[in-house]
């Protein structure tokens, strides 16, 4: 009997399956996908810390008394869903104790990103809470631009994510604070964590705010919560684009309305799956949206946790959902239209991607040959 691979599990869907990233993760995506140049719009920057660099932090700290070693580590990250994952995104965020972690973490993150052939990403960060943490968040901003700007091969803006789990007060703060530190390549606002009991509503001020401070906006929403959180984001909050957005396929007329609006879809299959929002890849509406006209692209969300990639994320949209390679590389001019680059920059960088040799499909049948 063959042996099944992490990617058909995440195709077929395993009820109770627990993840462990490193171990399970046996799978190589198909050359073409990594060759690829790519554009990511929905990653945590915090959770695309590549292993490695997670294992210095926790060594420099002493770790705790579970984690002596490497498989420790592996072990430490399992999780069965979506709130066993939250906890083990606030354990994690618990060995960033100093400016220069963020620093280190920043240049980790980037050097990573560029291996995998990704030019431009708009990546979440989470900024600690002021009123707990004894670091600045303007300061941490800071130090995180300063260990991005240590790879010149890979653009990083920078997305504050005002975490609606701290609630109203928090996030309008946190925001005027974000609003002094633009300068650090901070060009919009969104908010993540648990999305019941804190709906897109609470934060409709904050919104209208953050637009007069000249920032764009994003929601995760649609991933914890059903379709009502998706209006909430685009009536209450306007945003620009959206974060997960899986069970807005719930509602047909919702589906129409982003649709008709243009309003873009930052896709997270394999994340979906982790965190049990989803069974399988098959069952996420990324098929449905794309033939619905809706701009969407294919994000990672945290890498770290989940074992992902970009291009097993596009690998997984050809074996699951049948696109074609005309269709993937429609949906990377997609998730370049969906960035918030100038329109210039746009074409300019879609150009880019349209010279590079692996995007010729005669030149990917040569190479694969």
């Amino acid at each position: 009997m063959r042996r099944r691979t992490f990617l058909d599990l995440l195709v077929t869907g395993v009820a109770g399956y627990a993840v462990r990233p490193s171990i399970a993760v046996t799978a190589q995506p198909a050359a073409w996908h990594e060759r690829l140049p790519k554009v990511e719009l929905h990653l945590h920057l915090e959770g695309t810390i590549p292993k490695a660099t997670l294992w210095e932090l926790i060594t420099k700290y002493g770790g705790d008394a579970a984690i002596k070693t490497r498989e420790d580590l592996d072990r430490a990250l399992i999780y069965r869903d979506f709130g066993g994952f939250l906890k083990m995104w606030v354990w994690m965020i618990g060995y960033l104790r100093e400016y220069d972690d963020y620093a280190l973490i920043g240049e980790a993150v980037a050097r990573d990103l560029a291996r995998q052939n990704i030019w431009y990403v708009e990546g979440f960060f989470s900024p600690p809470d002021y009123r707990r943490s004894t670091l600045d968040p303007q300061r941490v901003t800071e130090a995180l631009r300063t260990g991005l700007n240590r790879v010149s091969s890979i653009e990083i803006a920078l997305v504050a994510d005002l975490v609606r789990d701290r609630g109203v007060d928090h996030a309008h703060n946190l925001l005027e604070r974000m609003g002094e530190v633009r300068k650090h390549g901070v060009i919009g606002i969104g908010i993540g964590g648990f999305e019941p009991g804190f709906p897109p509503e609470l934060f409709e001020a904050t919104y209208e705010r953050a637009r007069a401070l000249g920032f764009r906006t994003t929601a995760h929403a649609g991933e914890a919560a059903g379709a009502a959180s998706v209006w909430g984001a685009v009536r209450a909050l306007r945003v620009d684009r959206i974060g997960h957005a899986t069970r807005a396929a719930e509602d047909p007329e919702l589906v129409k309305h982003l649709a008709a609006r243009r309003i873009p879809l930052e896709l997270c299959p394999l994340s979906n799956v982790r965190t049990g929002v989803i069974k399988s890849v098959e069952a996420h509406p990324l098929r449905l949206y794309f033939d619905a006209g809706i701009p969407v692209s294919l994000n990672t969300d945290d890498p770290l946790f989940f074992g992902n990639s970009l291009a097993m994320e596009l690998e997984s949209a050809q074996r699951a959902h049948r696109f074609s390679r005309d269709e993937i590389r429609s949906l990377m001019l997609s998730s370049i239209e969906a960035t918030w680059l100038s329109a210039e920059r746009k074409k300019r960088l879609a150009a880019d991607f349209q010279r590079d040799p692996s995007w010729s499909e005669a030149v990917v049948q040569q190479q694969e040959r």
